[in-house]
């Protein structure tokens, strides 16, 4: 004898949809955690060990995974930027020089004036 098996549908409309069924990944690892596995895994001698094997295979420039990248990211978290002597001498010198352009510049048109007034 077979046994009868009643099977229901249930349909929903786009509206009742979004606001009946779960879409979210509720299953997979939040981000975080992998991100904290994957750091505990790692000790940071280890980290720089690997970066010093890949320092050349990191590209130069890139908006992520290259060299720009970590100047950037790491600036970020210092809070600020750290300039050597050299570029803050050169900083230096182009004000000087800057200034006595300006200075010249004035000299200049106090000497123009004189000569046009005189002449």
């Amino acid at each position: 004898m077979a046994e009868q098996i009643n099977l229901n549908k249930i349909v929903y409309s786009k509206t009742q949809y979004e606001r009946v069924i779960d879409t979210s990944f509720t299953q997979l690892i939040p981000a975080n955690q992998v991100a904290t596995e994957v750091t505990s895994s790692v000790t940071v001698d280890q980290f720089f060990g690997y970066y010093n094997q890949l320092f050349f295979d990191i590209p130069k420039l890139g908006e992520i995974n290259s060299h720009e990248y970590l100047i950037k990211t790491s600036q970020e978290y210092v809070g600020s930027t750290f300039q050597s002597d050299n570029i803050q001498a050169l900083i230096d010198e182009v004000t000087f020089l800057r200034q006595q352009n300006l200075d010249l510049q004035q000299q200049l048109q106090v000497i123009n004036n004189n000569l046009s007034t005189n002449g």
